[in-house]
C-alpha cells in the first residue's frame, strides 16, 4: 500500500492498512502449477471488499485471477517497478557457473520449464512460501539457489541478496510481474477516480 500512496502523491488521502491472509499463504503444499490462473492468492481479501470491510485491496498483478468476482473491478495496474526472475545462490554463481546438477526451489511452471530447457541437468524443485520462507529453506536445506522474482526482494528491502537478474532470454518473466493491481468494487466511482491516474493499460 504504501508504494501506491507514494504513486498518488499529492492527492493520497489517509488510509488504514489491513492484512489478510489467502488461501495461498496459508497453503504451502498445492503446487502453484494446479492453481494458477485462480483466486488462490486473492480470495479473502476480495471476499472483504465485496463485504465492505475493506474499500480498496492491493494485489501483486500476476496473481490476479483469470476471472474477477461480480461487483469487483481492476482499476489501475501499475507500471512494473522491475519484471526480472533473479537468481539467490549459496556460492554467488550465476546460472551458467552452477555446478552439473544443481538442486534449485522455484514455484511456477514458466520457471521450471525454460530453467529446464536452459539447463536440463539442473534439479529443479518446488518451493513455496513468502519471500524470507524461501530465503530461509535455501540457507537451511541442501538447495543451490532459488529462482524469485526481482520485486519482491526490492520491496523487503533485500536486494543484496540477488546474484543474478537471470537474461530475458533465459527466463522471460510474467507479462504483469512487477506491478500492482488495485481492486475496488464497481460501484465505487470515488475510489475508482482516485486511481485511474495510476493505470497504464491503453484505453
Amino acid at each position: 500500500m504504501e508504494e501506491i500512496v507514494r504513486l498518488l502523491g499529492e492527492q493520497s488521502l489517509r488510509f488504514e492498512v489491513k492484512t489478510y491472509d489467502t488461501s495461498g499463504d496459508r497453503d504451502k503444499i498445492t503446487p502453484i502449477s494446479k492453481i494458477e490462473g485462480g483466486d488462490f492468492f486473492t480470495d479473502t481479501i476480495e471476499k472483504a471488499l465485496l463485504n465492505g470491510k475493506i474499500d480498496v485491496a492491493i494485489h501483486s498483478a500476476k496473481d490476479l485471477p483469470d476471472v474477477i468476482d461480480e461487483g469487483l473491478v481492476v482499476c489501475a495496474l501499475t507500471k512494473s517497478i522491475d519484471p526480472y526472475d533473479v537468481l539467490i545462490s549459496k556460492r554467488n554463481l550465476k546460472l551458467d557457473e552452477l555446478p552439473y546438477g544443481a538442486k534449485i526451489g522455484t514455484s511456477s511452471l514458466r520457471r521450471k520449464e525454460q530453467l529446464k530447457k536452459f539447463r536440463c541437468d539442473l534439479q529443479i524443485v518446488d518451493i513455496r512460501g513468502n519471500i524470507e520462507e524461501r530465503l530461509g529453506k535455501l540457507d537451511r536445506s541442501d538447495l543451490d539457489g532459488i529462482v524469485i522474482a526481482a520485486v519482491g526482494l526490492i520491496r523487503l528491502g533485500l536486494e543484496h541478496r540477488i546474484t543474478q537478474r537471470i537474461p530475458l532470454e533465459i527466463l522471460k518473466p510474467h507479462p504483469l510481474q512487477g506491478a500492482l493491481a488495485v481492486e475496488v468494487r464497481e460501484d465505487d466511482i470515488e475510489m475508482i477516480d482516485l486511481f485511474s491516474e495510476l493505470d497504464t493499460r491503453e484505453r
